[in-house]
């Protein structure tokens, strides 16, 4: 006769299998709850914003060449060969930062030639107050090389040649081929993508599209300085933390709906040290 087993019987409700239907209802029940909670307190879409008509855009440029008809970039450059150099050094650096290092460098070393014979070594000293000092070093010994080889040490008037150049983006290239050679590129940093995304004029999500954008859209006779009064309008009016809407020379055609609150009288200036582009009536 067996050995009666003293194990009790699992109580109802109490099984592995009654466990995991309890735990999949409780999940269902707040899952349910959660996207009820969702929906009651869904934050709705903005509209998307309102796109610039031909006019409104035309007028946005003439405003900007009446406050300023010659724009002229920040960066400190002797020649091409300089300017190049100032572009590619000031990557994750302000253009205030470059200059400072760039004085010494450009008295040293103003053509391929001599930066090549200034030396790696001697370079990274005098850029060393740079963000990537190494690495922006070793690229422009490497691109006065290549210059010197290819291009008789002269800087090229082609954006494939420019590209092919260490440490030479897309952005650098329209730099330089704007400043340098006259070309109505459009080299979209990170003042002209947040400009172009906030007003509306050329939203997109990387700066190629807000660079293809802008093309697009902005008039033939305001393209070859449109670069330099949207880098100095996001530099000095349209700022990421605070913008000065108050100041600023296109307010009233912005479709930025966040301007509204930021929009008070506007205090009578001409040009000032916080920027050029700033609106100096109250109209």
């Amino acid at each position: 006769m067996g050995r009666k087993s003293t194990r009790r019987p699992p109580k109802r409700g109490r099984g592995p299998r009654d466990a995991a239907a309890k735990s999949r209802a409780v999940r269902r029940a707040f899952g349910e709850a959660s996207k009820t909670r969702a929906k009651a307190g869904q934050r709705v879409r903005p509209e998307p914003t309102p796109p610039w008509t031909r006019v409104e855009i035309e007028e946005a440029f003439r405003r900007f060449q009446a406050a300023m008809p010659e724009p002229k970039g920040e960066l400190e450059h002797i020649n091409p060969f300089t300017l190049l150099v100032a572009v590619v050094l000031s990557a994750q650096a302000t253009d205030a930062g470059v200059n400072k290092a760039t004085r010494a460098l450009f008295a040293l070393a103003d053509t391929p030639e001599k930066m090549v014979a200034l030396g790696e070594e001697r370079v990274r000293e005098l850029i060393k107050t740079i963000g990537l000092y190494r690495t922006k070093a070793r690229n422009l010994i490497a691109l006065s090389q290549r210059l010197i080889a290819e291009h008789g040490g002269k800087v090229p008037h082609s954006r494939a040649a420019l590209e092919a150049l260490p440490g030479v983006g897309r952005k650098t290239a329209n730099v330089v081929l704007n400043i340098a050679f006259g070309e109505p590129t459009i080299a979209v940093d990170t003042h002209i993508f947040r400009v172009g995304n906030r007003t509306g004029l050329a939203p997109g999500k990387t700066p190629f599209e807000v660079e293809r954008k802008l093309e697009a859209v902005v008039p033939d006779a305001y393209k070859r300085h449109a670069h330099h009064w949207l880098i100095l309008h996001g530099r000095y009016v349209c700022t990421a933390r605070r913008p000065r809407c108050e100041r600023c020379l296109i307010s009233d055609l912005c479709k930025w709906p966040g301007k509204a609150t930021l929009q008070k009288p506007a205090r009578p200036a001409g040009r000032t040290s916080n920027g050029p582009l700033v609106r100096t009536d109250s109209a």
